[in-house]
């Protein structure tokens, strides 16, 4: 963090309703010294609505909320930002707020936005004026009260969230096969994941740009890497050359 700061996370898990579509929700409180901002980064992850409690700054010269290094940048009167599917890291600048992120499974993209995931990969869009996301605006309005409650703001975005009225789709079952097989360390190959979902490579390749944002190869080499990023944050004792996914032939490789 570039200025002293208080970071509190509060993790909360989707109720089993809701638990297909949204990895998990979490509070972020910041507070940070002197009226300053804090600098940090966000390593790949699927797509996530945030909401913010903060009044934007009238200093429209500020550094940029978050960018990315696709060129995309949201600045920081930004009420709705949404970040679509990653394999890049974001680089974030944050004033003293509370925050709320709602992260999505690529089921629940698929289901709650409805738009080509390839479209939106590594972009950041401010969600609050684009028609694809104008069923969760109102969240901006409901999501905070005058007196800060974890609870009750976590109650009522899951309310809210059980009354859209979004339809399942018919092949849920095979997105959450794909989605499960990535999982598995064991399957380093487009071929062998397509073996293992009895999936022809063709239809896979199709399934994962509309869904997961990102063809199947480059779904493989980002969860090697998320896998390597988790064992070191988990132990890191082991260095980088400790926690490099074994499928990484060297460390160059893993560069």
């Amino acid at each position: 963090m570039s200025n002293s700061c208080d970071v509190r996370i509060e993790y909360f898990a989707p109720p089993e309703r809701l638990r297909p579509y949204f990895t998990t929700f979490f509070l972020s409180e910041v507070e940070v010294a002197d009226e300053g901002m804090a600098e940090d980064l966000l390593f790949p992850e699927w797509a996530a609505l945030r909401f913010s409690s903060a009044e934007p700054p009238l200093d429209l010269e500020a550094p940029a909320m978050a960018e990315l290094r696709s060129g995309y940048r949201l600045h920081h009167n930004a009420r709705f930002p949404v970040i679509g599917p990653r394999s890049q890291e974001i680089r974030f600048r944050i004033f003293s707020t509370r925050l709320w992120s709602i992260n999505l499974s690529p089921l629940g993209w698929a289901r709650y936005v409805r738009l080509p995931a390839h479209e939106y990969a590594n972009v950041l869009i401010e969600g609050y004026d684009h028609p694809a996301f104008s069923h969760f605006r109102p969240l901006v309005d409901i999501v905070f009260s005058p007196e800060p409650d974890a609870g009750a703001e976590f109650e009522r975005i899951v309310s809210f969230l059980d009354r859209l009225d979004m339809p399942r789709l018919p092949n849920e079952d095979r997105i959450t096969s794909i989605y499960v097989a990535l999982l598995n360390p064991q399957l380093t190959t487009v071929g062998e994941l397509a073996e293992e979902l009895a999936i022809n490579e063709r239809t896979l390749g199709r399934i994962c740009l509309k869904v997961f944002g990102f063809t199947p190869k480059i779904l493989i080499r980002r969860q090697r890497f998320l896998r390597s990023l988790a064992d070191f944050t988990l132990d890191p004792s082991l260095k980088w050359i400790g926690a490099m996914d074994s499928l990484y032939h060297d460390q160059a490789q893993f560069g």
